[in-house]
Protein backbone atom coordinates (compact mmCIF):
# COMPACT_ATOMS: atom_id res chain seq x y z
CA UNK A 1 0.00 0.00 0.00
CA UNK A 2 1.69 2.99 -0.79
CA UNK A 3 -0.45 6.10 0.56
CA UNK A 4 -1.09 8.16 3.82
CA UNK A 5 -4.13 8.78 6.22
CA UNK A 6 -4.36 12.14 7.40
CA UNK A 7 -6.60 14.86 8.78
CA UNK A 8 -9.46 15.95 6.00
CA UNK A 9 -8.91 19.38 5.06
CA UNK A 10 -11.40 21.97 3.12
CA UNK A 11 -9.56 21.66 0.06
CA UNK A 12 -10.94 17.43 -0.06
CA UNK A 13 -14.31 18.16 0.27
CA UNK A 14 -15.42 18.16 -3.04
CA UNK A 15 -13.83 14.76 -3.92
CA UNK A 16 -15.18 13.50 -0.40
CA UNK A 17 -18.45 14.48 -1.84
CA UNK A 18 -17.99 13.01 -4.81
CA UNK A 19 -16.88 9.66 -3.14
CA UNK A 20 -19.66 9.16 -0.56
CA UNK A 21 -22.55 10.04 -3.25
CA UNK A 22 -20.21 7.30 -5.92
CA UNK A 23 -21.20 4.83 -2.91
CA UNK A 24 -24.83 4.86 -2.57
CA UNK A 25 -26.71 2.16 -1.28
CA UNK A 26 -23.80 1.48 0.82
CA UNK A 27 -23.93 5.19 2.33
CA UNK A 28 -26.88 7.70 1.72
CA UNK A 29 -25.82 10.22 -0.75
CA UNK A 30 -25.41 13.96 0.48
CA UNK A 31 -26.26 17.01 -0.56
CA UNK A 32 -23.92 19.96 0.56
CA UNK A 33 -25.64 21.14 3.45
CA UNK A 34 -26.08 17.98 5.63
CA UNK A 35 -22.60 17.24 4.19
CA UNK A 36 -21.52 20.62 5.89
CA UNK A 37 -23.05 19.85 9.09
CA UNK A 38 -21.65 16.55 9.56
CA UNK A 39 -17.78 18.17 8.33
CA UNK A 40 -18.40 21.12 11.24
CA UNK A 41 -19.76 18.28 13.68
CA UNK A 42 -16.86 15.45 13.20
CA UNK A 43 -15.09 14.63 16.12
CA UNK A 44 -12.44 12.49 13.66
CA UNK A 45 -12.12 13.14 9.61
CA UNK A 46 -9.80 11.31 8.13
CA UNK A 47 -8.63 10.87 4.07
CA UNK A 48 -6.23 7.86 2.98
CA UNK A 49 -4.48 9.42 -0.24
CA UNK A 50 -2.07 8.57 -2.81
CA UNK A 51 -0.93 10.00 -5.91
CA UNK A 52 -4.15 9.34 -7.48
CA UNK A 53 -5.96 11.44 -5.07
CA UNK A 54 -7.67 10.86 -1.95
CA UNK A 55 -8.90 6.56 -2.27
CA UNK A 56 -10.79 6.66 0.96
CA UNK A 57 -12.27 8.59 4.10
CA UNK A 58 -13.64 8.13 7.35
CA UNK A 59 -16.00 10.60 9.44
CA UNK A 60 -16.79 9.85 12.49
CA UNK A 61 -19.22 11.70 15.81
CA UNK A 62 -19.43 11.81 19.28
CA UNK A 63 -22.12 10.72 21.33
CA UNK A 64 -24.12 13.52 22.67
CA UNK A 65 -25.15 15.62 19.41
CA UNK A 66 -28.59 16.44 18.05
CA UNK A 67 -27.92 13.96 14.87
CA UNK A 68 -31.01 13.12 12.33
CA UNK A 69 -29.55 9.68 11.83
CA UNK A 70 -32.16 6.48 13.20
CA UNK A 71 -28.82 4.54 13.31
CA UNK A 72 -27.14 7.23 15.29
CA UNK A 73 -30.13 7.53 17.97
CA UNK A 74 -30.30 3.85 18.39
CA UNK A 75 -27.09 3.97 19.76
CA UNK A 76 -27.47 7.08 21.80
CA UNK A 77 -30.64 5.08 23.43
CA UNK A 78 -28.34 2.69 24.30
CA UNK A 79 -25.10 4.23 25.37
CA UNK A 80 -23.83 7.50 26.84
CA UNK A 81 -20.64 7.19 25.47
CA UNK A 82 -19.46 7.02 22.43
CA UNK A 83 -17.88 7.39 18.85
CA UNK A 84 -20.28 6.53 15.78
CA UNK A 85 -18.50 6.24 12.00
CA UNK A 86 -20.90 7.54 10.16
CA UNK A 87 -19.23 6.77 7.24
CA UNK A 88 -16.20 5.09 5.90
CA UNK A 89 -16.25 4.87 1.58
CA UNK A 90 -12.94 3.47 0.06
CA UNK A 91 -12.90 4.24 -3.69
CA UNK A 92 -12.88 1.26 -5.88
CA UNK A 93 -9.61 1.98 -7.20
CA UNK A 94 -8.24 1.68 -3.58
CA UNK A 95 -9.91 -1.73 -2.48
CA UNK A 96 -8.08 -4.87 -1.12
CA UNK A 97 -4.91 -1.98 -0.45
CA UNK A 98 -5.58 -2.07 2.97
CA UNK A 99 -6.97 1.48 2.92
CA UNK A 100 -10.20 0.37 5.30
CA UNK A 101 -7.75 -1.45 7.53
CA UNK A 102 -5.79 1.83 8.14
CA UNK A 103 -8.50 4.08 8.31
CA UNK A 104 -9.80 1.71 10.70
CA UNK A 105 -6.35 1.43 12.78
CA UNK A 106 -5.76 5.35 13.05
CA UNK A 107 -9.96 5.62 14.60
CA UNK A 108 -8.65 3.05 17.27
CA UNK A 109 -5.36 4.53 18.03
CA UNK A 110 -7.86 7.96 17.74
CA UNK A 111 -10.30 6.69 20.29
CA UNK A 112 -8.09 4.56 22.73
CA UNK A 113 -8.44 6.14 26.01
CA UNK A 114 -11.26 8.74 25.14
CA UNK A 115 -13.67 6.68 24.07
CA UNK A 116 -15.15 2.93 24.88
CA UNK A 117 -16.70 2.11 22.44
CA UNK A 118 -16.34 2.88 18.80
CA UNK A 119 -19.93 2.05 16.97
CA UNK A 120 -21.20 1.29 12.82
CA UNK A 121 -24.22 -0.15 11.02
CA UNK A 122 -23.74 -2.61 8.18
CA UNK A 123 -26.54 -2.78 5.28
CA UNK A 124 -28.57 -5.88 5.55
CA UNK A 125 -31.36 -4.70 3.14
CA UNK A 126 -29.55 -3.56 0.82
CA UNK A 127 -26.86 -6.35 1.91
CA UNK A 128 -23.20 -5.57 2.39
CA UNK A 129 -22.02 -9.08 3.41
CA UNK A 130 -18.68 -8.01 2.04
CA UNK A 131 -18.96 -4.62 4.64
CA UNK A 132 -20.42 -7.18 7.34
CA UNK A 133 -17.25 -9.89 7.30
CA UNK A 134 -14.56 -7.09 7.02
CA UNK A 135 -16.40 -5.55 10.33
CA UNK A 136 -16.49 -8.84 12.15
CA UNK A 137 -12.72 -9.90 10.62
CA UNK A 138 -11.44 -6.52 12.54
CA UNK A 139 -12.88 -7.18 15.89
CA UNK A 140 -16.75 -5.55 15.43
CA UNK A 141 -19.67 -8.00 17.40
CA UNK A 142 -23.06 -7.58 16.21
CA UNK A 143 -25.44 -5.97 19.01
CA UNK A 144 -28.82 -5.76 17.05
CA UNK A 145 -30.50 -4.94 13.61
CA UNK A 146 -32.50 -1.96 13.05
CA UNK A 147 -35.25 -2.37 10.49
CA UNK A 148 -37.19 0.32 8.57
CA UNK A 149 -39.67 -2.13 6.93
CA UNK A 150 -41.53 0.48 4.83
CA UNK A 151 -38.51 1.60 2.88
CA UNK A 152 -37.26 -1.94 2.74
CA UNK A 153 -34.41 -1.05 4.85
CA UNK A 154 -32.64 -2.87 8.09
CA UNK A 155 -29.01 -2.46 9.73
CA UNK A 156 -26.81 -4.69 11.35
CA UNK A 157 -25.62 -2.69 14.43
CA UNK A 158 -22.42 -3.73 15.32
CA UNK A 159 -19.66 -2.12 17.79
CA UNK A 160 -16.05 -2.76 18.82
CA UNK A 161 -14.84 -2.16 22.43
CA UNK A 162 -11.99 0.64 22.38
CA UNK A 163 -8.66 -0.96 24.59
CA UNK A 164 -6.79 2.01 26.58
CA UNK A 165 -3.85 1.61 25.01
CA UNK A 166 -2.58 3.21 22.46
CA UNK A 167 -0.70 1.45 19.86
CA UNK A 168 -3.73 -0.60 18.45
CA UNK A 169 -3.47 -2.89 15.75
CA UNK A 170 -6.69 -4.84 13.95
CA UNK A 171 -6.91 -8.08 14.55
CA UNK A 172 -5.73 -10.11 11.44
CA UNK A 173 -8.25 -12.04 9.02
Amino acid sequence: MTGRTRDAEARDHAAVLALNNGATPHVNALSAEPFGWLVHHAEWFRVWEDAAGIGGFALVLRSGLDYWSENYKWFAARHASFLYLDRIVVAERARGRGVGRALYDDLAAFAAGRWPRITIEVNLRPPNPGSVAFHERIGFQRVGVREEPEHDYAVLMMERAVPPATAFRSPTA
